[in-house]
């Protein structure tokens, strides 16, 4: 269809982030596929570096998410009960994406060729069909009580292994080594910030600072509805100049029992910070996505700006539903407990 590489690019993200938990992995695997595959086939350069960097963010808003397993350790709320509050947004946030791709493409006559060049579906998902059991082993292992997130991790690097030696053969024994240290170097920089963070959030808890700015907000704000349309404002803010595990390693011990005083579920509200802090991964002027997407594409970052404004309009739409609604987050989690 017309504006299907687009959506193409969209779905791919939204599978990807399923095994990675990473926008800025997402970026670089999807794009540096997808974008010059939208440039071949008569996109803008720009028009396809923002539907790639728009659509990255997924990673962290679909489980298994980074974030929200920062979110959860920093407030001491259930991992698996944001993974299951995340799908739904996440679907959500995809849908909204395909929708804002299918109308962008029709309205400006982009991607009218996109069946060329296609290979055959079927002989495609045959060949791609071990990847695509990825996801669904982790996430359906952990809904279904089979392995905790913990153990799922584990199974999933046990399954690449399998499938990039024995089955696809892009890996050899030989590159072993250099993949374990490179875990090696990344989980130790992982765990020295969640070590840190922890202390700091004790360091506030002893302050009173939570206990100050609950009884401010609630002294400011009025209603839950009016709190959540400052925090959306406070975080948008927040995520286009600072970096998103940090903000939600200082800021979320601090807002998360203000915003349980209002009456409203930690869960809900992880996913919002999540949500939003991602919106923050693509717009200016330090979107790390944009400086991912921008790389791939080799542009420069600033001829995307104009470009952005379709997709963060569209991001700031569903974070409005997913903030207002909290049954898109909550419903799949009461369902299952």
């Amino acid at each position: 269809m017309q504006g299907g590489l687009g959506s193409t690019a969209v779905l791919a993200c939204m599978i990807f982030a399923a095994i990675s938990g990473s926008s800025v992995a997402t970026t670089f695997a999807i794009g540096s596929i997808l974008i010059p595959a939208m440039v071949r086939h008569g996109y803008p350069v720009n028009m396809a570096a923002s539907i790639q960097a728009s659509s990255a963010e997924l990673g962290v808003i679909i489980p298994p998410s980074v974030p929200l397993i920062l979110f959860a350790v920093s407030t001491e709320t259930s991992i698996t009960q944001l993974f299951i509050a995340g799908l739904g947004p996440g679907l959500l946030v995809s849908a909204a994406l395909v929708i804002m791709v299918q109308i962008w493409c029709r309205t400006q006559g982009y991607g009218k060729n996109d069946g060329d060049d296609r290979k055959p579906m079927v002989s495609s998902f045959l060949h791609a069909f071990w990847a695509l059991l990825m996801p669904v082993i982790i996430i359906g292992g952990i809904y279904g009580g089979i392995f905790t997130p913990t153990e799922a991790a584990a199974v999933s690097v046990f399954y690449a292994l399998v499938l990039g030696l024995f089955v696809y053969k892009e890996m050899k024994p030989s590159d072993l080594p250099d993949l374990f240290r490179g875990a090696a170097v990344t989980s130790g920089a992982v765990m020295l910030i969640i070590s840190a963070a922890a202390l700091f959030s004790v360091l506030i808890s002893l302050s009173g600072m939570p206990t100050a700015i609950g009884a401010w907000a609630q002294e400011t704000f009025t209603s839950a509805w009016t709190f959540l349309l400052a925090i959306n404002v406070l975080l948008f803010c927040i995520g286009m100049f600072i970096e998103t595990a940090a903000a939600i390693l200082v800021l979320a011990p601090i807002l998360t029992p203000v915003a349980i005083a209002f009456g409203i579920d930690p869960v809900h509200f992880g996913v919002i910070v999540v949500v939003n802090l991602a919106l923050g991964m693509f717009t200016p002027p330090l979107g790390v996505n944009l400086f991912a997407a921008a790389q791939v594409a080799e542009i420069p970052v600033q001829r995307m700006f104009k470009t952005l404004i379709i997709p963060v309009t569209t991001m700031i739409t569903a974070l409005l539903v997913i903030t207002y609604v909290p049954q898109v987050s909550l419903f799949l989690r009461d369902v299952i407990n």
